[in-house]
């Protein structure tokens, strides 16, 4: 299983450890992730993501998955994601 966030794509960075004698050591800076699922309303049903804790305080900030993704650029997401995006956008349509 790939380290990579399912909404927002992040995913493990390189970089050095630095000593005070300035000796350089590669090292993995790993993205937070965990698994969550969100209920959706307008699909009616729970959906399950690993994605990072930034992603997670985002999602709840916008009021939920629904908000979130009708509010987001296709840009930003995964394309998982996008896929869901879609239809949710289509049943949102339809009932209004």
């Amino acid at each position: 299983m790939p380290k990579v966030c399912d909404i927002t794509g992040k995913k493990v960075q390189f970089g050095h450890n630095v000593s005070k004698a300035n000796n350089k050591t590669k090292r993995k800076f790993s993205v937070n992730l965990q698994s969550v699922t969100f209920k959706s309303q307008v699909l009616n049903k729970n959906l399950k993501f690993t994605i990072s804790t930034s992603a997670m305080r985002t999602v709840l900030k916008y009021g939920g998955i629904d908000d979130y993704l009708s509010k987001t650029r296709n840009k930003k997401l995964s394309s998982k994601v996008k896929r869901i995006q879609k239809t949710i956008q289509k049943l949102s349509l339809k009932a209004s």
